[in-house]
């Protein structure tokens, strides 16, 4: 749809400008006085009233074809998609984290083994747990 509008609002604007030039160009009725006295117009592309038809044709043309850009930019402007919702609508909630993966947890041969009670460290070879040294 935006294309659309932009299409239809680039001619909206360049026949405008074109009317604008036409109108500029063309005579006012106090014009048709000035030539009787010899301004002289018959000399002109158009001939004498060749170019007053071809302007106001062209301009009448152009008009019409403003009146109708008119009406497709409105047409565009009321049917445009409706987008409703929150800005957040279309955002979708990130996976939940593990707390570790598998590579994290330690292997049961990595973990530390407790130290042997039976034989407390610098105890003699023979001694057992609960004996006192003399």
């Amino acid at each position: 749809m935006d294309i659309w509008l932009t299409v239809i609002l680039t001619i909206h604007v360049l026949v405008a400008l074109s009317i604008i030039f036409l109108v500029l160009l063309q005579h006012g009725k106090g014009a048709d006085m000035g030539a009787a006295f010899g301004s002289g117009s018959s000399g002109s592309l158009f001939g004498a009233s060749g170019s007053a038809n071809f302007l106001s044709r062209t301009t009448a043309a152009l008009a019409a074809l403003f009146f109708l850009t008119s009406l497709g930019l409105a047409y565009v402007a009321t049917h445009k998609p409706q987008t409703g919702g929150s800005v957040m609508q279309g955002v979708t909630a990130p996976p939940a984290a593990t707390s570790k993966s598998a590579e994290e947890v330690p292997k049961p041969a990595d973990v530390p083994k407790p130290a042997d009670v039976s034989n407390p460290a610098g105890a003699p070879p023979g001694s057992k747990a609960g004996d006192v040294p003399k």
